[in-house]
């Protein structure tokens, strides 16, 4: 299910305001152009935010500069958002935001309790991919971990410049609705949309399929429109159903998270995700891509763990794993076109007519009984 909060009346207190009192505190570890962003948005929404760096060097320049001008150059950083290095820990954190490449969040969640994180301190994932070696959500790895009342993630279509600038449409998604509801609350404040859901497993594999489909058709985009629009169809539906078994639900597929989030990467030209699959395209291999587009991409390296996961569960996900293949270099791109043409989904499954009387023959059983 998913709402949204509704806006209070001008001069009446928000009916759910304790739930985020006035002096909570909030870190977000990882200084990449979303964690940035959002730091932003969280000052703006009344928390005492700390965004966390990976270095004490990059913490040091942004303090001096007030500005990263690595991952969101142009936005001057507002005079309350505390700058340091993650080695700082986070035991005054009431919210801990995890803004790292999935790929990283493992190592990241491992040194969550060294850090000092408290036993009732939310730990909220932006994360956009999944956790290896077993490509996990990231909310099922935290969960395990903390307790699933406590864990929630982010969604829906947020492009960092923008952002900060005109506004985003996020989903807060967590099994607890109360801290749901907190979340959405401080974006809110900010000035952001915020949808509540209480699937944050759909709502990750929606944003996991996301970033596959933009790279799927931005490496097809060359070959045809209608080949790419297939390519990132066949993808959702595969993700969908692999979904459906975990308990996730369709409208995080269909709503914000999933395909608002595809339509946003999708058209955004400076897409990492669109990007990098139209230098795939160009024969430009996987490893060479982040270095040349100057940040991570979500979808390299999710791919092959959502192909892997799909084939574990006996999901049948032709396009997902060829997409895989691409990636590795183990699947020329004519050939990946050609699949991807090619594939037809499994059939409806249609509902045997009754054959002519059936309702009378029964009607007849039960007026005899």
């Amino acid at each position: 299910m998913t709402t949204e909060p509704e806006p209070h009346p001008a001069g009446r207190s928000p009916r759910v305001r304790s739930l985020t009192p006035p002096g909570r505190r909030a870190t977000v570890i990882g200084a990449g152009s979303f964690g940035t962003a959002l730091a932003l948005l969280l000052a703006r929404g009344g928390l005492r935010t700390t965004l966390q760096t990976r270095t004490a060097e990059q913490a040091t320049l942004i303090e001096a500069e007030r500005e990263n001008r690595r991952y969101l150059p142009g936005v001057q950083l507002p005079s309350q958002l505390r700058i340091e290095p993650a080695s700082a820990g986070v035991a005054r954190a009431d919210y801990v935001f995890l803004a790292v490449p999935s790929r990283g969040l493992a190592e990241v969640i491992d040194r969550l309790g060294a850090s000092g994180l408290g036993k009732r301190t939310a730990v909220v994932s932006a994360a956009k991919g999944l956790v290896p070696p077993d490509g996990m959500p990231p909310t099922s790895v935290l969960s395990a971990r903390f307790g699933a009342d406590r864990v929630a993630c982010l969604g829906g279509p947020a492009h960092a410049q923008e952002m900060v600038h005109a506004g985003a449409a996020l989903v807060a998604a967590c099994a607890e609705e109360e801290l749901a509801r907190s979340l959405a609350q401080v974006f809110t404040r900010a000035g952001v949309v915020c949808e509540l859901s209480n699937d944050p497993v759909g709502v990750e594999l929606a944003g996991a399929a996301k970033n596959a489909a933009a790279l799927a058709a931005g490496a097809t985009e060359a070959q045809g429109l209608n080949a790419a629009g297939a390519a990132a169809g066949h993808i959702f539906a595969e993700v969908w159903r692999y979904a459906e078994g975990l308990g996730a639900r369709p409208e995080s597929m269909i709503g914000l998270a999933g395909a608002g989030d595809l339509v946003a990467t999708a058209l955004a030209r400076e897409s990492r995700n669109r990007r990098a699959g139209e230098l795939l395209a160009a024969g430009v291999p996987a490893t060479e891509i982040p270095a040349q587009i100057g940040q991570a991409v979500e979808a390299l390296e999710s791919v092959p763990l959502l192909a892997s996961a799909l084939e574990a569960a006996g999901v049948g996900a032709p396009v997902t794993s060829a997409l895989g293949r691409l990636i590795s270099g183990e699947l020329p791109l004519d050939d990946w076109v050609a699949l991807v043409r090619a594939t037809v989904p499994p059939p409806a499954l249609w509902r045997r007519r009754p054959k002519p009387g059936f309702w009378r023959r029964a009607w007849r059983r039960l007026s005899r009984g």
